[in-house]
């Protein structure tokens, strides 16, 4: 039985009614790094790991939550929105306030979700609850609401009732996605793109090193008031200068001897990383993978070298596919310090390369590096279990 299939019948059983059924999906970002928070540009596509919803109204102010991979249930009432310790409910309950923020009319209604992204490796299930519930709720309670809004009122569910300061890529991608589709976002102003990933021959692979260092988030956020400290430099004499994407090479290198070195480095992999994200989309744009591929280990290398966000192990896993021919390309992806490598392999190639550097993981730090195989996808939308299965 698949996903949504048992998630459909978990509703019938709690509920006894007929549900909609959303396909909410998780997200990778093949390029554009740290760039978001700079202004500059990412590309993520939706990817055919999600998050199923089967959601029916309520005729009263309660709003009743199953959550099938966890066995766990949480009711809360419209009129008292109150934090959970679960954490989990936290997500649901947010996207909620934030409708009723906005002056919209939700009513009370049953929900069940669950679905196959895997927690912790930096495919973004968070937003694909987060915007997957808006998007829900949007249709069953016919609110009208545009895609860009849901997009702004997903990411501020976190931000304020979740409280992580996440950025607006990866609900944008969730709503925005389209398959065989990437999505240029220009972080600044919103504007997108959709550039073409339909390579049929092309699996993407993710190592998950299976490591998070305590490091992640305190570095995370000096990399940020590094980046800013060297914007505010250039800014004393340069006042269009409002962010790193506002500053080229040149600029940057007139003002070298001003900063520390350690500022110079990180506003220079900024600005590097987006001259390669958009030389990069012009290489998809022509189907020229193996252009991209280099871009992506290039953006590996000033992540390691310039940014330092990476470590050992996911350096060893960008090492390892170097010379694989049917590896395109690989990087580590997200904020660093742990997580996943992203790598294009060749469909054939899957299964042998998968092995090979899962086992050379293992023997270098005796720890298994698990392995997630996925595609490019749609965005959320309203699905059908039976015609879901079929495809």
């Amino acid at each position: 039985m698949i996903q949504v299939e048992k998630i459909e019948k978990k509703f019938r059983e709690l509920f006894g009614d007929e549900p909609l059924l959303v396909r909410s999906p998780g997200r990778m970002n093949l390029i554009g790094e740290h760039t978001d928070y700079n202004m500059g540009f990412v590309l993520p596509a939706a990817i055919d790991k999600a998050v199923y919803f089967a959601i029916a109204p309520r005729s009263d102010k309660k709003c009743k939550l199953f959550a099938a991979d966890l066995n766990d249930e949480f009711d809360f009432s419209l009129t008292n929105q109150v934090k959970s310790e679960k954490g989990w409910p936290n997500y649901l309950m947010g996207v909620v306030d934030q409708l009723q923020k906005s002056g919209y009319e939700v009513g009370g209604f049953n929900c069940v979700f669950g679905g196959d992204i895997p927690i912790g490796a930096g495919l973004s299930s968070s937003a694909a609850i987060e915007a997957g519930l808006a998007f829900s709720l949007n249709k069953l309670f016919n609110l009208q609401i545009d895609k860009m809004s849901l997009v702004k009122l997903a990411q501020k569910a976190e931000n304020e009732f979740v409280g992580v300061n996440c950025g607006i890529m990866d609900q944008f991608i969730n709503i925005f996605g389209e398959c065989g589709n990437a999505l240029k976002i220009d972080c600044r102003s919103l504007e997108y793109e959709l550039i073409p990933f339909d390579y049929e021959n092309i699996a993407i692979v993710f190592f998950n090193t299976n490591v998070s260092h305590s490091l992640a988030s305190s570095e995370y956020n000096l990399r940020r008031m590094e980046c800013a400290r060297g914007v505010e430099i250039i800014r004393k004499e340069y006042s269009f200068v409002n962010s790193l994407r506002d500053v080229s090479h040149e600029l940057l290198d007139a003002f070298k001897s001003k900063m520390e070195s350690v500022t110079y480095q990180r506003c220079k992999y900024a600005i590097e990383e987006n001259e390669r994200l958009l030389k990069g989309c012009e290489t998809l744009k022509v189907h020229d993978l193996a252009a991209f591929g280099k871009l992506m280990y290039q953006t590996h290398e000033g992540l390691s070298r310039d940014y330092e966000v990476s470590c050992e192990e996911l350096d060893f896993l960008v090492e390892q596919t170097k010379n694989i021919s049917a590896v395109f390309g690989s990087r580590m992806m997200g904020g660093g310090f742990g997580g996943c490598t992203i790598n294009l392999i060749e469909n054939e190639s899957v299964e042998p390369v998968t092995k090979l550097i899962s086992e050379k993981y293992k023997q270098k730090f005796n720890r298994e590096a698990t392995v997630y195989i996925t595609r490019s996808s749609a965005g959320t939308n309203i699905i059908n279990a039976k015609q879901h299965a079929a495809v």
